[in-house]
């Protein structure tokens, strides 16, 4: 478990109910070793005394960008300078909606946009709000911008009505804090990863193919964990119009032929092999070489098996540490596990999609398996998703295997 001995943390605690919980965390924080500096929005004076942020605390609480003390020494560029990292919990619609367009209306705004440290937003909101479209494009751009989300929960609310949007328990932030630590720490330092993202095409004429609902969200957001956890990324996307996460080497492909190549011709020097793509498992036997035509009422198309790109990697006789991704309709435990034993894998990702769940939003969760054990993963924000997933990974490589090798050795048994 990572340590925030040490870390400077800046809470800003905006005006929702869950201001409550406030002086619970920062308590929490300093228990852990943090040190700990409190900004309040105006409205989040109303519902908690700043008085008694400072008092547990032990610093004085900024509520103001008009502090003529504090900021004759331009005090909010110095707050924005001292945090390793900047929480907002709770984190309203209305902040987020504020940090999505970049806005500086306040002293908490202001700090947002100046400071260089990792942003952690606690959203807590009433589960319309956190469910209506505006907010869920917010959430959207502020993870594409590398901000980490915890929560929000799933429960009652202050409202009286049940749903997703109560903010995340304070003992919970701290463990995504630790965890953050952790990544900073370099838990893949000197490791070289290698990530398989998005959905493959196979053509079907010129103009039309067989594909899925694969977004590449995923893959892309695993392979950003993984950078930020200190590793040599290489991600290997398919046809997706995300843009290149920070720090990762990328080749693009279109079919499952040129994945399982692209792949296959760079596994060998990766320590970490994590397939989150959805390749095809068909593809059209013959390719047409003009536009089909609209002759007939039915179009019978010949399907042949496309290369298992995953299967190919973990059966090599020095086949990297290999993650597998389940996406399950029905019985996900079950098809999961069926697929980590069948595909000799290390470790296996799974999520229920359709009905709305898993493909094309910028949240999810998941269940992961491996040998011998398993951890349940709430739903979050792909992003956070992916951090504990890396996190998890790189816990169950470093006991599987010593991180100054490069490549595993041969499996006991032989190979399929």
């Amino acid at each position: 478990m990572s340590s925030l001995q040490g870390k400077k943390i800046l809470l800003g605690v905006t005006g929702g109910i869950a201001a409550y919980k406030g002086p619970d965390l920062v308590r929490r924080l300093r228990d852990a070793g943090a040190s700990v500096r409190v900004v309040m929005t105006a409205s989040a004076a109303k519902l908690v005394a700043p008085t008694v942020f400072q008092a547990v605390s032990g610093e004085p609480v900024r509520t103001d960008l008009w502090d003529e003390g504090a900021e004759a020494a331009m005090g909010h560029i110095e707050l924005a300078r001292w945090a390793d990292v900047v929480v907002i919990a709770p984190a309203t619609a209305h902040t987020m909606a504020g940090l999505a367009a970049g806005l500086a209306a306040d002293l908490l705004g202001t700090l947002c946009l100046v400071t260089r440290a990792p942003l952690v937003l606690a959203p807590a909101m009433n589960h319309s709000m956190w469910e209506h479209p505006a907010t869920r494009a917010n959430h959207g751009v502020l993870a594409g911008r590398g901000v980490r989300f915890v929560g929000p929960a799933e429960g009652a609310q202050a409202c009286g009505e049940t749903g997703v949007g109560r903010m995340a328990e304070p003992a919970e932030i701290v463990e995504a804090l630790r965890g953050l630590a952790g990544a900073a720490a370099g838990l893949l330092a000197g490791t070289r990863v290698l990530v398989t993202a998005g959905p493959t095409r196979e053509p079907i004429d010129p103009v039309r193919f067989v594909s899925n609902r694969s977004s590449g969200k995923m893959g892309f957001a695993v392979a950003r964990a993984a950078a930020e956890a200190g590793a040599e990324v290489t991600l290997i996307a398919g046809p997706v119009t995300l843009p290149t996460p920070a720090g990762v080497a990328r080749i693009d492909v279109e079919t499952a032929a040129q994945m399982h190549e692209a792949a296959l011709a760079r596994v060998a020097s990766a320590h970490i092999y994590v397939g989150a793509a959805a390749v095809s498992d068909y593809r059209p036997d013959v390719v047409a070489e003009q536009k089909i035509k609209k002759s007939s009422d039915t179009l019978n198309l010949s399907l042949v098996r496309c290369p298992d790109v995953l299967a190919d990697v973990a059966a090599l006789d020095q086949a990297p540490f290999t993650v597998g991704f389940a996406a399950e309709t029905e019985k996900l435990e079950a098809h999961a596990l069926e697929k980590l034993h069948r595909k000799h894998l290390d470790m296996i990702i799974a999520n229920v999609v359709g009905g709305g769940l898993g493909f094309d939003r910028d949240d999810n969760s998941a269940t992961v398996f491996w040998q011998g054990g398993q951890e349940d993963i709430g739903q979050t924000s792909k992003c956070e998703l992916a951090r504990r997933i890396v996190a998890l990974i790189a816990t169950r490589y470093s006991a599987t295997r010593s991180a100054t090798t490069p490549i595993r050795s041969p499996r006991a048994g032989g190979r399929r």
